[in-house]
């Protein structure tokens, strides 16, 4: 697996010494590069490399003008808003919740409360930042302990992010469990997520039962792209494999079809390499390059406000939390009606009929068997 996902990166050293690939130059002067960066009708036969370098540059063009009213979507938005209408059923008629839960998940250190951080910097235009403590800094507070994160800081937001616990890459079996459970019965604020060896670090009066159960709506998979680079470069895959496992892990697939992934701390990594690990990482878990996956640096670690220094760090985060959103509205069920009610037991009650006589089929052919077989003994 390590030769599969850093097979050309001895080769693709050489190249890069002859030819850089600085898209964040070639769209400085959007008049010369917008024919190009977004002409799609030769885009089906580009190499990936060169569809995520457009990607960049579009990213980068956008960012200047888009990102003041992708950003006011997001503001105004309330759960429901980015549905569509389909099969003639009205929005009414749809099991909409009041607020929309995305939860964070990943590895240890993956920088999930980094990215949370950045979603306050880059979307919250108002007060004090409350950052979220990293792995580096938690304690025992918040390592077993779920967050909920109102990151627009709105008494009417319209969805919420949870900063779920970090799966220790030596036991990604428990971490995945733990994972599919929170998918299956909901997450709450400072619900416990204690695991083995943890009695020690649980104080008995932090959890509480007075917060709301939400249900998770979609999955965000948050994996640090540096790390995994170091692990691949030292013959340690485990990350990488963990990181696949959950991605795949059937709990979040069965929630969202397309699940998302955020490479954070790429900005560790030369140009080049940053862009051959994310297109090598992206076709070893099955990622669309340029549809499913983000990278994101997470820059508000190092106290500076993305929308200043790194605008386009600021659309990709905006974007991402716009997409998330996009599909966690696509997946909302009709409300069960009186009919549907009738339907179900109705439906219930013909299996039952059904099962009774399949039983007594069985049955009286064993009988008329057993019965053949004395008639031909006399």
């Amino acid at each position: 697996m390590r030769s599969r996902l850093y097979s050309s990166a001895e080769d693709d050293d050489a190249e890069s010494q002859n030819a850089s690939f600085c898209w964040w130059r070639a769209a400085q002067e959007p008049a010369d590069n917008v024919a190009s960066a977004l002409n799609l009708a030769n885009l089906s036969l580009l190499t990936p490399r060169l569809r995520l370098l457009r990607e960049m540059e579009r990213l980068n063009m956008v960012a200047h003008e888009g990102l003041d009213e992708l950003r006011h979507k997001l503001l105004t938005y309330r759960a429901g808003d980015f549905w569509l209408r389909a099969g003639g059923i009205e929005k009414k008629d749809m099991d909409i919740p009041p607020m929309i839960s995305l939860l964070l998940v990943g590895l240890a250190g993956s920088g999930k409360s980094s990215l949370v951080n950045l979603m306050y910097s880059v979307l919250g235009r108002s007060g004090l930042i409350p950052f979220a403590q990293t792995s580096s800094e938690s304690s025992s507070y918040t390592t077993i302990l779920l967050e909920e994160h109102n990151v627009l800081r709105s008494p009417r937001s319209g969805f919420c992010v949870y900063d779920s616990r970090g799966i220790d890459k030596n036991r990604v079996e428990e971490g995945l469990d733990e994972v599919a459970s929170l998918m299956v019965n909901g997450v709450r604020h400072y619900q416990l997520c204690s695991r083995a060896g943890d009695d020690s670090l649980i104080d008995a009066h932090l959890p509480s039962a007075r917060f709301a159960t939400r249900p998770v709506n979609c999955a965000i998979v948050v994996a640090d792209m540096a790390d995994i680079v170091k692990s691949l470069r030292a013959g340690d895959p485990t990350p990488l494999d963990a990181t696949r496992d959950l991605f795949n892990l059937h709990a979040i697939r069965k929630s969202n079809e397309n699940p998302i992934l955020v490479l954070t701390h790429g900005d560790q990594l030369p140009a080049e390499e940053r862009v051959t690990a994310r297109l090598k990482i992206c076709e070893f878990l099955g990622v669309p390059g340029t549809s499913g996956a983000y990278d994101i640096p997470c820059l508000t670690e190092q106290g500076i406000l993305p929308e200043e220094a790194d605008p386009v760090t600021s659309y990709a985060l905006s974007e991402l939390v716009y997409r998330v959103l996009m599909q966690a509205d696509r997946s909302h069920l009709p409300k069960r009606k009186v009919k549907d009610w009738i339907m179900l037991v109705f439906s219930w009650i013909m299996c039952c009929i059904g099962s009774f006589f399949a039983m007594l089929a069985y049955l009286f052919a064993r009988m008329s068997k057993k019965h053949k077989l004395k008639m031909k003994r006399r």
